[in-house]
């Protein structure tokens, strides 16, 4: 069970922190065995653990406060201050309830003993593998304070990619959305109303004009139905993509979509080189950062190719080989990591790479942004020419008859 204590050290400072233990007893053996003077202790409640849920399920750590959370903690272990109080200083300016019990509990682990990289390791569904890694070699390497500088960069920038995606992606799908909404509509309250006209005319009309006033009819007595089949549909989807097997195929169809598979093909590109190269520079050995990497790059299609690499630098062959041959990587991309590996600046070249086609991505989602606009313009033209063709043509015709 987890004991709470209050202690003071040989400085005479007041300690807060957690322990481990069988029972209150054995708590109190191991904090004097620290040398500390023990004040008070309390066994941790239950609730605590239910309240850190809630707040993971409600708030939880984006990758825009982790960034900032690494980039606060580097900048203040670049000015020599003491890990514990850069974490304590953190934590006092971070809003987010969950991360700021996250660091709290960091924070007295480390007081506790327990090193940097271990105290993380307790937290998975915040710090991802990588981070661990890096921390981890930064603290055998003597080089903490470049690791953490490295995982601020690294974090913003993997910001920054997501970001792009979510930019490129937030006008086609918000048109998308709202001519789905306004389509709903206008089937379900304007169109029937436009299409009595004609049944209290009781004349002759098109087929497509009919077939709009069977829909119109339809969605007026049954909206709640097709809103329900539309929601479970989405569901569906999202609770397939989120299967191993769904993973996969969606991650194989994004690449074949038009226009945007590009983006994404860019954006793992630049995703694979920025973190691979930051891993090699902070010493993990190539095998272990390519595994590493390939759990980040989150792209099924992506973390297969870059297994096999690992496979083959394991038996000694060159991870260039397997990129040359895969589709998913352009040409450009082997090449260049054939030359690191001859150089012996595989680093360098993957750093210089991820800049490249961060600039290529930057590129191709503003070209995407201005293509985008006219096209879905259009569709939406097409589908409201349609319907006051089918619905304005008729009532033409019946005014000039009469």
């Amino acid at each position: 069970m987890r004991f709470l204590y209050q202690a003071k050290d040989s400085t005479g400072g007041v300690r807060n922190g957690t322990i481990e233990a069988f029972d209150s007893e054995t708590a109190i053996t191991m904090i004097q065995e620290k040398g500390l003077i023990l004040l008070s202790i309390q066994k941790e409640e239950d609730v605590s653990g239910f309240v850190k849920a809630v707040e993971h399920l409600w708030e939880g750590v984006s990758l825009y406060e982790l960034s900032v959370f690494f980039r606060q903690v580097a900048t203040l272990v670049e000015a020599k201050v003491s890990i514990v109080v850069s974490l304590q200083t953190v934590e006092d300016q971070t809003r987010n309830a969950y991360l700021k019990t996250i660091i709290r509990e960091m924070i007295n682990d480390i007081e506790d003993g327990v090193s940097l990289s271990e105290a993380m390791v307790k937290h998975p569904e915040v710090f991802k593998p990588l981070s661990i890694s890096m921390i981890r070699a930064g603290e055998i390497s003597g080089n903490l304070e470049r690791s953490i500088m490295y995982l601020a960069q690294n974090s913003e920038k993997n910001y920054e990619l997501n970001s792009k995606i979510k930019g490129a992606l937030a006008y086609p799908l918000f048109v998308t959305v709202a001519a789905i909404i306004i389509g709903f509509v206008v089937f379900t309250t304007v169109l029937p109303k436009l299409t009595g006209i004609f049944k209290e005319l009781d004349v002759k009309i098109p087929w497509y004009t009919r077939l709009f006033m069977n829909i119109g009819d339809f969605m007026q007595v049954y909206w709640w139905a097709v809103a329900a089949v539309m929601l479970a549909g989405l569901g569906a989807f999202f609770y397939y993509i989120k299967t191993e097997d769904g993973r996969k195929e969606w991650d194989t169809v994004k690449m074949k979509i038009p226009l945007i598979g590009n983006i994404f093909r860019c954006i793992y590109v630049s995703r694979f080189a920025e973190n691979l190269s930051v891993l090699l520079s902070g010493g993990i050995p190539i095998v272990k950062s390519l595994i590493i990497v390939s759990e980040v790059v989150n792209s099924s299609v992506y973390e297969s190719v870059i297994l096999r690499a690992a496979d083959e630098v394991k038996i000694g062959g060159a991870m260039s080989n397997v990129f040359s041959r895969s589709e998913h990587f352009p040409a450009i991309v082997s090449q260049m990591i054939k030359i690191g590996e001859e150089s012996g600046k595989i680093s360098e070249v993957l750093h210089h790479m991820a800049i490249f086609y961060s600039k290529e991505t930057d590129r191709i989602t503003r070209n995407l942004s201005t293509i985008m606009e006219p096209v879905l313009i259009c569709f939406i033209g097409v589908g409201v020419a349609i319907i006051v063709f089918a619905v304005l043509v008729p009532i033409y015709n019946i005014t000039a008859a009469m």
